[in-house]
């Protein structure tokens, strides 16, 4: 069984930054995907960005390129979260989550994910 902690959130100035941390445990697999998805009161969960193991490649939401960044540790125990250019809108609960053998057509998916951390909450203010 796979568990994830996500840490890191809080308030930040609209202009500012914050670094999401996913600490992963337990399961087996050596090719998934994690991913960060977030979800604002009244709106869908959606999909912001993702690693690939074992290629490290990435892939991001238009609305968060270029200003967000995904990474991981040598050992794919944490995957982070930087986020520059913070934004009002970027205001959300942010998850992390693990998707299993993965293929590049469905890592944008949220309803792939098997795995999912609590959430961390991340407040912009403008």
């Amino acid at each position: 069984q796979v568990q994830l902690v996500e840490s890191g959130g809080g308030l930040v100035q609209a202009g500012g930054s914050l670094r999401l941390s996913c600490a992963a445990s337990g399961g087996t697999s050596n090719s998934y995907a994690m991913g960060w998805f977030r979800q604002a009161p009244g709106k869908e969960r959606e999909f912001i960005a993702a690693i690939r193991r074992p290629t490290g490649q990435t892939f991001y939401a238009n609305s968060v390129k270029g200003r967000f960044t995904i990474s991981r540790d040598s050992a794919w125990n944490t995957v982070y979260l930087q986020m520059n250019s913070l934004k009002s809108e970027d205001t959300a609960v942010y998850f992390c989550a693990r998707l299993l053998n993965p293929i590049v057509s469905t890592i944008r998916d949220v309803d792939r994910y098997t795995y999912w951390g609590q959430g961390t909450q991340v407040t912009v203010s403008s």
